[in-house]
């Protein structure tokens, strides 16, 4: 699994502790805490969601050691040779997937099955999907965030479409003089809308108050501004975004979803504090009917994900009444108790912690991250290593590619060398490739393998063992290739060093020759029409010596079928023509003859 994703995975069951904790203490001191210290207390648990601080030691990273403690303790094949650093063809880093291991621990937990061939298919599905997971992730994170953003950008249309700003020029002072009262320096339009549900405040960098109708009472439009100004002040449509950002982040996480919930009511509640804070607790009644009359309101539009609203849900709103009715001020215990509970939620995050990010840099590295115990542990769980060629001879059987290359990496030179052998001479072309991508660059078996390849004229072995070459062996290796006149080996070594266009010059030259080659056995090239004695060729077919590139043409209005003949050292001899079952093979090898048409210089 990708490591990022891991710190992230334990940033959310950190946020998930706290929200639980947070939750019991509202259930419990919900009326003798104030509801803004209920409302920006959640800003801790966003940021525990977001970032991975925490001391070096935490409750993650004790969970996290525990977890690798018991796996090392059940595994019996230890980590005693460390794997090299060389990728597996198509993983992303260069130690063995964390995935890869994972289902290792899992298979020897298990133990040897009669069924372990049947699974190996499953198993390898499995490790891919674990080893990318972090894609699903990602995606369904930016589509989330995506269509908010697009939802957002909506609601801004439509609101933009039916606006008219105030022009009455009574109510327009009396929203300078609360400003002015309020704080609120920073000039705020006022506009009108009569499809809104309610009033509500929009636009991050220049603000604007929106009402469903000017007719407003003179009282009701003083606690509709105010209400709306506090909301500005504190920031609170920034506020909102960034926890819309962290549920995206967290969209598989539901408690992430209820914060959100109980954040945008905290919003509301704490707003109406604020308000009543500053008119007075005798204003309760009045604002109470203030809110009443915005919910009476005729207006359609009810999304508000890009604003603040005066009232915005119509199920919130007798508990607010109740909470308005029963605002009094704070008591300075009230006030202690909030801040020692704040201070005991802030530790409480860094406590939780994060999956420890040193020892993913050491694991990064290659470094062993042990404590005293765990050394002890490994050395008590070294005394019962396993034999590795039998492990690697089970999951060659088992065909299981990740598991033979860990197993493969904990042999001694001589047993890798035997297998590498195996598998030349077999041709199994997939375990040399897994197999020789877990030696060290100046293991001497990659350069007699390379040599091999190279004089057999083994291509694919050999383009594999390019792949762990720097570049001023693959250098060497063009020039020789160049002098030898071998044009396969060329071309991988052209690639390989990114010379295209020296590759495209050379491949003329080779196009010239081969040409040359053709007509002088009788095969004449037009375009793309081969022809042979004078006849249009139907299927024209031209496999290397050692089958690691073919020719294949196939025109429909031809009316023979010829295959060049080549020596052991791939010159061309001669031309034959190609007999029925030949033709019969061909075609039920290639599928359906319509897709092979024109087909050249394909792997064989």
């Amino acid at each position: 699994m990708n490591t990022v994703l891991k710190i992230f995975l334990s940033m959310s069951v950190s946020g998930s502790l706290l929200i639980l904790l947070l939750l019991l203490e509202k259930r419990f001191l919900q009326n003798k805490i104030s509801r803004q210290w209920q409302y920006y207390i959640w800003l801790i648990v966003v940021l525990r969601l977001l970032l991975p601080f925490g001391p070096e030691t935490s409750l993650m990273g004790k969970t996290y050691q525990a977890v690798d403690l018991a796996i090392t303790q059940a595994v019996s094949l230890p980590q005693q040779q460390p794997i090299q650093n060389k990728p597996v063809q198509g993983s992303s880093g260069g130690n063995l997937a964390p995935a890869v291991e994972a289902e290792l621990d899992s298979e020897r937990l298990s133990g040897p099955t009669d069924d372990l061939t049947a699974a190996r298919p499953l198993q390898d599905i499995w490790a891919l999907f674990i080893d990318h997971i972090w894609l699903v992730w990602l995606v369904a994170a930016l589509g989330l965030l995506i269509r908010k953003i697009t939802i957002y950008q909506g609601f801004m249309r439509y609101i933009g479409a039916g606006l008219a700003p105030v022009s009455n020029t009574e109510m327009l002072n009396r929203l300078s003089i609360i400003a002015e009262q309020s704080g609120v320096k920073r000039p705020i339009e006022l506009c009108v809308n009569p499809l809104v549900s309610s009033p509500l405040l929009i636009g991050f960098f220049h603000p604007c108050i929106v009402l469903p109708s000017e007719n407003i009472p003179e009282k009701d439009f003083q606690y509709i501004i105010l209400h709306e100004l506090i909301h500005y002040k504190r920031r609170d449509m920034f506020y909102k975004w960034l926890v819309q950002v962290t549920v995206c982040l967290h969209w598989f996480n539901p408690l992430s979803h209820l914060m959100s919930r109980e954040m945008t009511k905290d919003c509301e509640f704490s707003c109406d504090e604020a308000v009543l804070a500053k008119m007075g607790c005798d204003s309760a009644q009045d604002y109470g009917k203030t809110l009443l009359d915005a919910m009476a309101a005729v207006g359609k539009y009810k999304e508000s994900l890009g604003a603040v609203t005066l009232s915005e849900n119509k199920r919130l709103l007798k508990e607010r009444l109740e909470a308005i009715m029963r605002f009094k001020g704070r008591s300075k215990t009230a006030r202690l108790l909030a801040v020692v509970l704040a201070l005991c939620v802030a530790l409480g995050a860094a406590f939780i912690g994060v999956y420890p990010v040193l020892a993913t840099s050491d694991q990064a590295t290659g470094k062993p991250v042990t404590t005293e115990n765990e050394n002890s542990t490994q050395a008590g769980t070294n005394t019962r290593i396993g034999d590795y060629a039998a492990q690697a001879e089970r999951y060659y059987k088992a065909d299981s590619l990740p598991l033979f290359q860990i197993a493969f990496s904990r042999l001694d030179e001589s047993a890798q060398k035997t297998w590498l052998e195996k598998f030349y001479a077999d041709g199994d072309f997939a375990f040399f490739s897994v197999a020789v991508r877990s030696l060290n660059a100046d293991n001497p078996l990659l350069a007699d393998y390379a040599e091999k390849a190279y004089t057999d004229g083994e291509t694919a072995f050999f383009s594999t063992l390019t792949d762990c070459m720097n570049e001023g062996e693959l250098e060497l290796w063009l020039d020789r290739a160049l002098k030898d006149d071998k044009w396969a080996f060329q071309s991988i070594l052209f690639d390989k060093l990114h010379m295209d266009d020296e590759k495209d010059a050379q491949e003329k030259v080779w196009a010239e020759q081969q040409m040359e080659a053709y007509q002088a056995v009788g095969v004449t090239i037009d375009g793309k029409n081969y022809s042979y004695k004078g006849q249009l060729v139907n299927i024209f077919l031209d496999v290397r010596a050692n089958k690691s590139f073919c020719t294949l043409d196939m025109n429909p209005s031809g009316t023979v079928n010829i295959k060049i003949i080549r020596d052991a050292n791939d010159r061309i001899t001669g031309v034959a023509y190609m007999t029925e079952a030949e033709v019969t093979e061909l075609l039920g090898d290639m599928g359906d003859p319509d897709n092979t048409a024109n087909a050249e210089d394909h792997p064989g």
